[in-house]
């Protein structure tokens, strides 16, 4: 991880393509704005997490449907 110090009107440029810059700094909070090609998703991390996390509920959940399924199905067959 590159940590770099910025003032407000200053920025960096990662990779020749994505350009970030601090447009204003307020007691803990920063406002920072971006610029980056159409196709490069940006998202906060704190979004990401949470998508992360619902994906893992969401496939526990269909972990456990499939179970009851198979479980159902298995006493079906075994009723004929």
């Amino acid at each position: 991880m590159l940590v770099v110090s910025r003032n407000a009107g200053e920025g960096i440029v990662i990779d020749g393509g994505i350009k970030i810059k601090i447009f204003e700094i307020k007691g803990d909070s920063v406002k920072i704005g971006i610029e980056a090609p159409k196709q490069t998703l940006i998202l906060r991390d704190e979004l990401v997490d949470s998508i992360k996390d619902e994906n893992i509920q969401s496939a526990a959940s269909s972990s456990e449907l499939l179970d009851s399924l198979v479980n159902s199905l298995s006493m079906y067959k075994k009723d004929k």
